[in-house]
Protein backbone atom coordinates (compact mmCIF):
# COMPACT_ATOMS: atom_id res chain seq x y z
CA UNK A 1 0.00 0.00 0.00
CA UNK A 2 1.16 3.55 -1.22
CA UNK A 3 1.69 6.18 1.98
CA UNK A 4 0.47 9.55 1.07
CA UNK A 5 2.32 11.77 -1.84
CA UNK A 6 4.98 13.59 0.06
CA UNK A 7 4.47 16.61 -2.31
CA UNK A 8 0.60 17.04 -1.69
CA UNK A 9 0.09 19.57 0.59
CA UNK A 10 -1.52 18.70 4.28
CA UNK A 11 -5.29 19.94 4.85
CA UNK A 12 -5.01 23.29 6.71
CA UNK A 13 -6.40 22.85 10.60
CA UNK A 14 -10.18 23.55 10.64
CA UNK A 15 -9.62 26.46 13.51
CA UNK A 16 -7.73 28.60 10.81
CA UNK A 17 -11.16 28.81 8.64
CA UNK A 18 -12.93 29.42 11.84
CA UNK A 19 -10.19 32.39 12.77
CA UNK A 20 -10.88 34.20 9.27
CA UNK A 21 -14.42 33.16 9.25
CA UNK A 22 -14.68 35.51 12.98
CA UNK A 23 -12.34 38.32 12.21
CA UNK A 24 -14.69 38.88 8.74
CA UNK A 25 -17.66 39.15 11.09
CA UNK A 26 -15.75 41.44 13.65
CA UNK A 27 -14.74 43.64 10.67
CA UNK A 28 -18.48 44.05 9.30
CA UNK A 29 -20.33 43.83 11.89
CA UNK A 30 -18.63 44.97 15.43
CA UNK A 31 -17.99 43.57 18.99
CA UNK A 32 -21.38 44.06 19.90
CA UNK A 33 -22.49 41.32 17.21
CA UNK A 34 -21.16 38.74 18.64
CA UNK A 35 -21.40 36.28 21.56
CA UNK A 36 -18.89 36.95 24.68
CA UNK A 37 -17.14 33.56 23.94
CA UNK A 38 -16.45 34.42 20.78
CA UNK A 39 -14.97 37.94 21.13
CA UNK A 40 -12.54 36.46 23.73
CA UNK A 41 -11.76 34.10 20.43
CA UNK A 42 -11.00 36.78 19.34
CA UNK A 43 -8.24 37.94 21.91
CA UNK A 44 -7.04 34.20 22.47
CA UNK A 45 -6.32 34.40 18.70
CA UNK A 46 -3.05 36.95 19.45
CA UNK A 47 -1.91 34.32 22.85
CA UNK A 48 -2.27 31.15 21.28
CA UNK A 49 -1.79 31.46 17.71
CA UNK A 50 -1.24 27.42 16.79
CA UNK A 51 -4.37 26.07 18.59
CA UNK A 52 -8.15 26.05 18.60
CA UNK A 53 -9.07 28.69 21.39
CA UNK A 54 -12.97 27.87 21.20
CA UNK A 55 -12.82 25.43 23.98
CA UNK A 56 -10.26 27.87 26.54
CA UNK A 57 -12.79 30.74 25.63
CA UNK A 58 -16.06 29.13 26.55
CA UNK A 59 -14.22 27.28 29.54
CA UNK A 60 -13.42 30.91 30.47
CA UNK A 61 -16.89 32.19 30.03
CA UNK A 62 -18.41 28.85 32.06
CA UNK A 63 -15.81 29.79 35.15
CA UNK A 64 -16.15 33.83 35.54
CA UNK A 65 -19.62 33.92 33.80
CA UNK A 66 -19.13 36.62 31.15
CA UNK A 67 -16.96 38.49 29.42
CA UNK A 68 -16.07 41.33 31.95
CA UNK A 69 -15.74 38.83 34.51
CA UNK A 70 -13.06 36.88 32.56
CA UNK A 71 -11.54 40.20 32.36
CA UNK A 72 -12.23 40.98 36.00
CA UNK A 73 -10.54 37.76 37.14
CA UNK A 74 -7.04 37.59 39.03
CA UNK A 75 -3.95 35.88 37.63
CA UNK A 76 -4.44 33.30 39.77
CA UNK A 77 -7.91 32.29 39.26
CA UNK A 78 -7.52 32.29 35.36
CA UNK A 79 -4.51 30.12 35.73
CA UNK A 80 -6.67 27.27 36.81
CA UNK A 81 -8.86 27.33 33.53
CA UNK A 82 -7.08 24.79 31.50
CA UNK A 83 -5.19 26.34 28.93
CA UNK A 84 -4.90 29.30 29.67
CA UNK A 85 -1.12 29.89 30.73
CA UNK A 86 1.03 33.27 31.61
CA UNK A 87 0.68 34.65 28.00
CA UNK A 88 -2.98 34.85 28.03
CA UNK A 89 -3.13 35.84 31.82
CA UNK A 90 -1.24 38.39 31.20
CA UNK A 91 -3.03 39.28 27.73
CA UNK A 92 -6.15 39.80 29.39
CA UNK A 93 -5.08 41.40 32.53
CA UNK A 94 -3.55 44.12 29.64
CA UNK A 95 -7.12 44.28 27.93
CA UNK A 96 -8.62 44.72 31.31
CA UNK A 97 -6.23 47.55 32.23
CA UNK A 98 -6.49 49.19 29.17
CA UNK A 99 -10.45 49.38 29.60
CA UNK A 100 -9.27 51.17 32.97
CA UNK A 101 -7.41 53.51 31.05
CA UNK A 102 -10.01 54.70 28.60
CA UNK A 103 -13.00 55.40 31.70
CA UNK A 104 -10.11 57.08 33.79
CA UNK A 105 -9.71 59.06 30.42
CA UNK A 106 -12.72 59.89 29.81
CA UNK A 107 -13.67 60.72 33.56
CA UNK A 108 -10.64 62.90 33.49
CA UNK A 109 -10.44 65.29 30.40
CA UNK A 110 -14.29 66.36 31.26
CA UNK A 111 -13.30 69.39 33.02
CA UNK A 112 -16.03 68.83 35.69
CA UNK A 113 -18.27 66.06 36.85
CA UNK A 114 -21.21 67.46 36.35
CA UNK A 115 -22.27 64.20 34.29
CA UNK A 116 -22.40 61.29 36.47
CA UNK A 117 -22.88 59.14 33.53
CA UNK A 118 -18.87 58.93 33.01
CA UNK A 119 -17.90 58.64 36.52
CA UNK A 120 -20.40 55.71 36.97
CA UNK A 121 -18.72 54.00 33.75
CA UNK A 122 -15.39 54.57 35.17
CA UNK A 123 -16.30 53.31 38.41
CA UNK A 124 -17.76 49.98 37.37
CA UNK A 125 -15.15 49.40 34.81
CA UNK A 126 -12.87 49.62 37.22
CA UNK A 127 -14.04 48.08 40.29
CA UNK A 128 -17.48 46.37 39.31
CA UNK A 129 -15.64 42.61 38.52
CA UNK A 130 -13.17 43.17 41.09
CA UNK A 131 -13.11 39.62 43.15
CA UNK A 132 -12.21 41.61 46.28
CA UNK A 133 -13.94 45.07 47.75
CA UNK A 134 -11.90 47.92 47.07
CA UNK A 135 -12.71 51.91 48.18
CA UNK A 136 -11.80 54.38 46.01
CA UNK A 137 -12.01 58.31 46.50
CA UNK A 138 -12.14 60.85 43.75
CA UNK A 139 -10.63 63.97 44.98
CA UNK A 140 -12.75 66.94 43.64
CA UNK A 141 -11.62 71.09 43.01
CA UNK A 142 -13.68 73.76 43.75
CA UNK A 143 -14.92 73.41 39.91
CA UNK A 144 -15.45 69.63 40.34
CA UNK A 145 -12.99 68.67 38.15
CA UNK A 146 -10.72 65.89 39.21
CA UNK A 147 -7.39 66.54 40.47
CA UNK A 148 -7.23 62.73 42.49
CA UNK A 149 -8.24 59.65 42.23
CA UNK A 150 -6.96 57.10 44.60
CA UNK A 151 -7.43 52.93 45.91
CA UNK A 152 -7.22 53.74 49.79
CA UNK A 153 -8.73 50.51 50.91
CA UNK A 154 -8.18 47.08 49.77
CA UNK A 155 -9.76 44.36 51.59
CA UNK A 156 -11.89 41.02 51.66
CA UNK A 157 -14.97 39.34 49.52
CA UNK A 158 -17.48 41.81 51.85
CA UNK A 159 -15.35 44.07 54.00
CA UNK A 160 -12.57 46.86 53.58
CA UNK A 161 -11.14 48.52 56.09
CA UNK A 162 -11.85 52.52 55.60
CA UNK A 163 -10.60 55.28 58.05
CA UNK A 164 -12.34 58.62 57.66
CA UNK A 165 -9.60 60.04 59.13
CA UNK A 166 -7.16 59.18 56.26
CA UNK A 167 -9.45 59.75 53.40
CA UNK A 168 -9.77 63.73 54.53
CA UNK A 169 -5.97 64.00 55.29
CA UNK A 170 -5.90 63.15 51.83
CA UNK A 171 -8.04 65.38 50.52
CA UNK A 172 -6.26 68.22 52.31
CA UNK A 173 -3.39 67.54 51.17
CA UNK A 174 -4.20 67.86 47.45
CA UNK A 175 -6.21 70.73 48.40
CA UNK A 176 -9.70 69.10 47.58
CA UNK A 177 -12.79 70.43 48.18
CA UNK A 178 -15.05 68.08 47.68
CA UNK A 179 -14.97 63.91 47.47
CA UNK A 180 -17.24 61.18 45.80
CA UNK A 181 -16.79 57.65 47.84
CA UNK A 182 -16.99 54.65 45.68
CA UNK A 183 -16.47 51.20 46.62
CA UNK A 184 -17.67 47.69 44.96
CA UNK A 185 -19.60 44.47 46.62
CA UNK A 186 -17.62 41.64 44.63
CA UNK A 187 -21.45 39.75 45.27
CA UNK A 188 -22.81 41.67 42.42
CA UNK A 189 -25.35 43.21 44.45
CA UNK A 190 -24.66 47.36 44.96
CA UNK A 191 -27.61 47.91 47.75
CA UNK A 192 -25.59 49.62 50.74
CA UNK A 193 -25.17 47.76 53.81
CA UNK A 194 -26.00 49.53 57.48
CA UNK A 195 -22.03 49.27 57.47
CA UNK A 196 -21.77 51.30 54.30
CA UNK A 197 -24.24 53.93 55.69
CA UNK A 198 -22.30 54.44 59.04
CA UNK A 199 -18.93 54.33 57.51
CA UNK A 200 -20.47 57.28 55.08
CA UNK A 201 -22.10 59.60 57.58
CA UNK A 202 -18.86 59.23 59.64
CA UNK A 203 -17.13 60.32 56.51
CA UNK A 204 -19.84 63.32 55.96
CA UNK A 205 -19.52 64.51 59.69
CA UNK A 206 -15.81 64.58 59.45
CA UNK A 207 -15.59 66.34 56.28
CA UNK A 208 -18.54 69.09 57.34
CA UNK A 209 -15.78 70.42 60.09
CA UNK A 210 -13.22 70.30 57.54
CA UNK A 211 -14.88 71.92 54.71
CA UNK A 212 -14.72 69.63 52.25
CA UNK A 213 -18.04 68.46 50.40
CA UNK A 214 -19.06 64.55 50.15
CA UNK A 215 -20.86 64.59 46.69
CA UNK A 216 -22.38 61.01 46.69
CA UNK A 217 -21.23 57.63 47.68
CA UNK A 218 -21.42 54.96 44.69
CA UNK A 219 -21.79 51.48 44.94
CA UNK A 220 -20.97 49.28 41.99
CA UNK A 221 -21.44 45.67 41.04
CA UNK A 222 -21.98 43.57 38.13
CA UNK A 223 -25.81 43.60 38.48
CA UNK A 224 -25.96 47.50 38.23
CA UNK A 225 -24.82 50.81 40.81
CA UNK A 226 -26.44 52.16 44.41
CA UNK A 227 -26.25 56.35 44.81
CA UNK A 228 -26.02 56.71 48.74
CA UNK A 229 -27.24 60.66 47.74
CA UNK A 230 -29.91 59.15 45.52
CA UNK A 231 -31.30 56.63 48.08
CA UNK A 232 -31.22 59.69 50.65
CA UNK A 233 -29.38 57.55 52.86
CA UNK A 234 -25.92 60.49 53.56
Amino acid sequence: MSGPDPGEAADPPHWLGHRDRLKQRFREQGGDALPDYELLELLLFRSVPRRDVKPIAKDLIKRFGSFAEVLGASRERLLEVKGVGEQVATDLQLVAAGARRMAKGAVAQRRTLGSWAAVIDYCRTAMAFAEREEFRVLYLDKRNGLIGDEVLGRGTVDHTPVYPREVLRRALELGATAIVLVHNHPSGDPSPSQADVKMTRDIVALAKGMGVEVHDHIIVGRNGHASLRGMALM
